[in-house]
């Protein structure tokens, strides 16, 4: 796919996003993480994980928000830059806030502060700002989310080009933290502003909060009619673009309102349809539950493209190394032997100068398919890119291993290829080693004393085995 095809597809992930559409979001993003991994296109495979994680929130899949920022964050960790691990931070705090693990929260939103203001990120810095503000204000502490949104409209400032949104984003964090603090004199100068701002004609969520925090401050202020008009109000906006959450919380202050005006018939009338919605938001998780499960079938599709090699079809390196570290961690505790072979095909340069690379990969396909015809299905091979491969045994002593080795060495060496009426032997080079009771604990480690005993078999003379002893 050409480079033009992958910035399109990004940018349609990014659009849909905006627009709420999360679950064409998932599949555009199933499409662009295929491609992504074809071309292996960093940017394109975080952008994917990264609005997967997003999109999955908002449609209430935490536990597959969770797998994508894993992802995430594991594939940032050897592709991403300084901007990919801070958007990183800003997911991850959804998912925290979620559940409602406000430590982790806060940890979160420090790290992404500290880095947005390495990066000149200011209006990432002024988001975590407010996101930390709005956190302590759940916790009752206002006096410091006061001054965490005082810093975030001090970052939403320092923002260029001049984003009015961003700013308009805080200053509901000040109010907010200035109405639990029963300042509101200090906070009526806000409200009020806020609610006329013909700014919101263009951001119907903020329209909504500003309405929901006004009848809060109307409520503090015991001017309860009025109150009760900026909830209805409120609920309706939430209503128009289908917030359940919003409109979840709007609804509960709702009939607390009507209940304190000793309006019954309002309150019940309230209260309908605040069990009305409960039961649409049952439904609508009977709903994400069908979305999640065609979304995990397609997510499992580009897993298992993700972990295996595009020309072989065996197991690449990512996931050989991700699986063999689980296995030799396993290892330590039931006592087990775990032998990496590490096997070279020899001369493949002088086959590609003289035939072609795609001679070449036809020759790298057929060993593949060969040496994985002798392994046991619970072994795991995988390949390194151009002709090396690693296989990895379990529960196999080191005699055990060599004789496997044997029997991979002569599988290479059957294979017979005809090229222009000739037909050309192949041999490899094979190095053999275990992890030394337990001692090695890394695939990095097991492969590299494997690796070693290849390149002595190669000085040798090559078409033979070596073994760490």
């Amino acid at each position: 796919m050409e480079k033009e095809e992958l910035v399109s597809l990004q940018q349609k992930v990014l659009k849909l996003r905006v627009e709420g559409k999360y679950e064409e979001t998932i599949e555009a993003c199933f499409q662009l993480l295929e491609a992504g991994i074809a071309a292996n296109d960093p940017k394109s495979i975080l952008t994917a994980h990264i609005n997967n994680a997003a999109s999955f929130y908002c449609i209430g899949a935490i536990e597959d928000a969770f797998h994508s920022i894993d992802a995430y964050v594991d594939y940032c960790t050897d592709n991403g830059d300084e901007d990919d691990r801070l958007n990183g931070y800003n997911v991850l705090f959804l998912l925290h806030e979620y559940n409602k693990d406000y430590e982790k929260a806060k940890k979160t939103l420090a790290r992404a502060i500290k880095l947005g203001k390495t990066l000149e990120h200011y209006n990432i810095v002024s988001n975590a700002y407010s996101n930390y503000s709005s956190i302590l204000a759940i916790e009752n502490d206002f006096e410091n989310a006061l001054s965490m949104a005082e810093k975030g409209l001090e970052a939403a400032k320092l923002h260029d080009p001049r984003t009015p949104i961003l700013e308009f984003r805080v200053k509901l964090n000040i109010a907010n933290a200035l109405i639990g603090m029963n300042d509101l004199e200090a906070a009526e100068q806000f409200v009020i502003e806020m609610v006329d701002d013909p700014l919101l004609d263009s951001f119907i969520r903020e329209k909504t909060q500003v309405h929901d925090l006004y009848g809060r401050f109307l409520m503090k202020k015991k001017i309860y009619p009025e109150a009760l008009q900026a909830y209805d109000k409120a609920k309706e906006l939430a209503e128009s673009y289908n917030d359940r959450n919003l409109l979840k919380g709007i609804l509960e202050k709702r009939c607390e309102l009507c209940e304190v005006m000793g309006d019954v018939q309002r309150g019940y009338k309230a209260q309908k349809v605040y069990i009305d919605l409960l039961s649409d938001l049952h439904q609508h998780e009977v709903t994400m539950t069908a979305v999640k499960l065609g979304v995990k079938h397609r997510i499992s599709t580009i897993e298992r493209r993700a972990n295996t090699d595009f020309l072989t079809g065996l197991y690449n390196r990512s996931y050989t190394e991700t699986t063999t570290d689980k296995w030799l961690a396993e290892a330590v505790t039931k006592g087990e032997s775990i032998v990496c072979i590490a096997l070279d095909l020899d001369n493949l340069k002088s086959l590609n100068d003289t035939y072609g690379h795609i001679f070449g990969d036809q020759i790298i396909k057929k060993i593949g398919q060969a040496c994985v015809s002798q392994i046991r299905s619970g072994d795991l091979m995988g390949r390194f890119g151009g002709d090396e491969f690693a296989i990895i045994l379990r529960d196999l002593s080191i005699e055990e291993a060599q004789h496997k080795a044997e029997n991979l060495l002569e599988a290479v060496r059957s294979i017979k290829i005809q090229k222009d009426g000739i037909y050309i032997s192949l041999t490899a080079s094979v190095g053999v080693a275990d992890n030394v009771n337990g001692t090695i604990r890394t695939f990095t480690d097991l492969f590299h004393q494997a690796d070693i005993a290849l390149y002595q078999a190669k000085q040798e003379g090559k078409n033979r085995i070596c073994t760490m002893s």
